[in-house]
């Protein structure tokens, strides 16, 4: 059976809608815990997949944040064996990291659903299903393009949303993840961070009601495409 790592934060921000996907596909999805697992365990960069998901903190706190330095690195291992590589939110920032971006604050929080920006390359990936899209968008930081990548996405208040390294490494501001109905796990959970943000929660409902339904058929679409044309670990 294939393996599939998912590299996790917080409890409530898992594999959510794409944990289905990747059981019909054959893998057996273990999750990691990244503030107290051993990162440096032997053969965990190995998988089959590795999936690196969100949470509330910066990719570049590993001084606040020890347990990021070995992430970091276990990142950075993963790059370079050459497997495919998935990162959501904070996990797409630390790959980007990895991968020589810089990633910084943008001054401004992208809480809520709102529609992607397709560029020319994005409508010719994997994410082409998600053109006029609204997605859950869930950040504060922003990660600029890696050289050699190529930027999928955009909207109008995060430019860099998505990015595809080669063909095995995806990039992901965005959280195409979260199923609606556990989304009142994530207001219980970054609750200080919406009221500091002054987000409308009624609104968060019922947009997660509205786009809900479409976003799973779409995130199956988009992930399945993505794992058809990635090339396995050597």
């Amino acid at each position: 059976m294939k393996t599939a790592v998912a590299i996790r934060h917080v409890h409530f921000e898992d594999l959510g809608m794409l944990e289905s996907v990747l059981r019909e596909r054959g893998y057996a999805i273990r999750y990691v815990e990244a503030p107290i697992d051993d990162l440096s365990e032997a053969g965990l960069a190995d998988a089959d997949l590795m999936i690196v998901l969100g949470g509330p903190i910066g990719a570049y706190e590993e001084t606040v944040y020890p347990f990021l330095g070995p992430e970091l690195e276990l990142v950075k291992q993963r790059l370079q064996q050459g497997g495919p590589l998935l990162g959501i939110c904070l996990g797409a920032q630390l790959i980007a990291r990895m991968l020589g971006a810089k990633v910084y604050p943008m001054g401004v929080k992208e809480i809520g659903f709102s529609q992607l920006q397709l560029t020319e390359d994005g409508r010719r990936s994997p994410l082409a299903a998600l053109d006029g899209m609204p997605v859950l968008h869930w950040h504060g930081d922003q990660f600029d393009i890696p050289q050699g990548a190529r930027h999928l996405a955009a909207t109008d208040i995060g430019r860099h949303q998505a990015f595809l390294y080669g063909r095995n490494v995806l990039g992901l501001q965005f959280h195409l993840e979260a199923e609606v109905g556990r989304l009142e796990q994530w207001l219980v959970g970054h609750a200080s961070e919406l009221a500091q943000a002054g987000c409308d929660l009624g609104l968060l409902r019922a947009q997660a009601l509205q786009y809900g339904p479409r976003l799973q058929a779409v995130a199956a679409d988009v992930i399945g495409t993505w794992l058809d044309e990635t090339t396995p670990r050597a």
